[in-house]
């Protein structure tokens, strides 16, 4: 008969002998049992039993003696890796895959970091969308790793590793896709997620003008006021000018190093560097000691614009990395500025190309706030002085344009020059003397010097 009805909510038949724990039944099909459906499934029973199904009722356990839980039973750790398994892979892979590597990215999204880096190790079958050459450079690699030594050498220089599934871990990043960081080593107390809503990367030329520095400094000191975090690559030129900017307003500051964060890059940037990890963060994709490379700066940039809200292009030739951020940021999704140079600087020839595209002018912090900020973080309105003609009515601002530069005039010739009265200009008249503008010169009147300082230069012609 087959074994259904029994599944159903029919008692089941008492355990004999055959069934006793330790001793294994001979296989048939109504023993067969049903594979998980997934992975974890596999874990889904863990935990106490549901109550055995009895046909009379049992009695109640003794109090002293409480019967003994029945041992959960163990998850397979090849279906569902561990936590720190999932960890030290990709701490591993590091060393392993480049920066932005969409193939590795792919493997990590379908088989996860452990499957992947178990591959590399035991040299199975190659894994899809690599050359023979190319899965034989990454074997040598994922045989030198050495996970639990990058972590302690991270510790100790005050770094710790963040992966996709902690909580700490940006979720602006994911908009990478598959050229998503592996993970990210951070040196620094602050939190990069939180750090991350609300930051602004402020990027450009490493030789930069000293109008370039000048302006990274005040974008990053005012952005910084405002309460955003200033993200950039630590670079000397801009990039350090907007650290340091930020740092002496005493606000928080990002640093997106091409290499390990426990080796300071460039050499001369050592103690700024230092500082940045002490007050904000220094955040890396490549593992402990690991060098730059041009490649790996190219491919860090990605990380500064989708970790931001906007990027700010200072100072960029036409073949500036920075114009690889600015471009980036506006693929994502991301605001993106730029400063405004001379015509005639090729440093700015970059800035002003991408002015001519989806950029927008940005000359301060409030405008850049303006843009990437909340609903009404709005910049002053911008005007030029206000002097006082300014505020004249109408009827007095003729009367007054109606009195010449030098020497003085008659009433009537004032009434005609303004289109009005001779009522009307001495009325006119008498306003404007009560306010500094004109004085009486005999039967006429003329201008005062004092209303008008740069409309009668001294000693020569008006």
């Amino acid at each position: 008969m087959s074994p259904e009805p029994e599944r159903e909510g029919l008692p089941a038949p008492a355990p004999g002998p055959a069934s006793a724990p330790g001793r294994a039944s001979a296989p048939g099909p109504a023993s067969a049992p049903a594979s998980p459906a997934s992975p974890r499934a596999a874990c889904a029973s863990e935990g106490p039993p549901g109550p055995a199904r009895r046909s009379e009722p049992a009695a109640p356990p003794e109090p002293a003696a409480p019967p003994e839980p029945p041992p959960r039973p163990r998850c397979d750790p090849s279906a569902v890796p561990a936590p720190d398994e999932e960890r030290l892979a990709r701490v591993a892979l590091t060393r392993v895959l480049e920066p932005g590597d969409a193939v590795g990215g792919w493997w990590l999204r379908e088989w996860g970091a452990v499957a992947v880096l178990r591959r590399l190790q035991d040299g199975a079958a190659t894994l899809p969308g690599v050359s023979a050459r190319r899965w034989e450079g990454l074997r040598a690699r994922a045989a030198r790793t050495r996970a639990g030594q990058d972590l302690e050498v991270a510790a100790a220089a005050g770094a710790r590793f963040v992966t996709p599934q902690d909580t700490e871990w940006p979720a602006q990043l994911d908009d990478l896709g598959d050229a998503r960081p592996v993970g990210l080593w951070v040196r620094g107390r602050p939190s990069l997620r939180i750090w991350a809503l609300r930051s602004v990367a402020v990027v450009g030329a490493r030789a930069c003008t000293e109008y370039g520095a000048h302006m990274a400094a005040s974008l990053g000191a005012g952005l910084a006021e405002r309460g955003w975090v200033v993200v950039s690559g630590g670079a000397y030129g801009v990039d350090g000018a907007a650290h340091r900017g930020a740092l002496g307003a005493d606000g928080a500051t990002v640093a997106v190093v091409a290499c390990g964060v426990d080796r300071p890059y460039p050499r001369g940037h050592a103690q700024l560097l230092g500082r940045i990890a002490e007050q904000g963060l220094v955040v890396g994709e490549l593992p402990p000691g690991d060098h730059p490379t041009p490649s790996r700066f190219i491919l860090r940039n990605r990380v500064i614009a989708a970790l931001t809200r906007g990027t700010v292009v200072v100072e960029a030739a036409y073949r500036s990395g920075a114009l690889v951020t600015a471009r980036a940021a506006r693929d994502l999704g991301r605001f993106t500025m730029g400063v405004p140079g001379p015509a005639t600087s090729g440093l700015s020839a970059g800035v002003h190309e991408l002015l001519r595209g989806d950029a927008v002018l940005v000359t301060d912090a409030a405008e850049v706030v303006e843009l990437v900020g909340d609903m009404g973080e709005l910049a002053p309105r911008r005007r030029g002085p206000v002097v006082p003609r300014d505020l004249l009515g109408p009827g007095a601002a003729r009367v007054l344009a109606a009195l010449p530069a030098r020497g003085g005039a008659a009433v009537p010739d004032i009434a005609r020059e303004a289109g009005t009265s001779a009522d009307d200009a001495v009325a006119r008249l008498y306003e404007l003397r009560s306010l500094g503008f004109v004085e009486r010169l005999g039967d006429g009147w003329q201008l005062t010097r004092q209303a008008f300082p740069s409309a009668i230069p001294e000693g020569g012609d008006a």
